[in-house]
């Protein structure tokens, strides 16, 4: 389960960066702070997957 926990946090990432991205090019301020907060969740779960890998080590 950890590999596909860590690949969707990954797809998280990405997707918050594609906002941000496209947020950044249209104006919208809206989808860039999504996709800022996106990419946050993304790194948070990453840390936990990487915290949990590290106690079952």
């Amino acid at each position: 389960m950890g590999k596909q926990n860590k690949a969707a946090n990954t797809g998280n990432k990405i997707k918050g960066k594609a906002k941000e991205t496209v947020g950044k090019v249209t104006g919208n301020e809206r989808l860039e702070a999504e996709g800022k907060t996106d990419q946050a969740k993304g790194d948070i779960k990453q840390a936990g997957e990487k915290a949990k890998d590290a106690l079952t080590d």
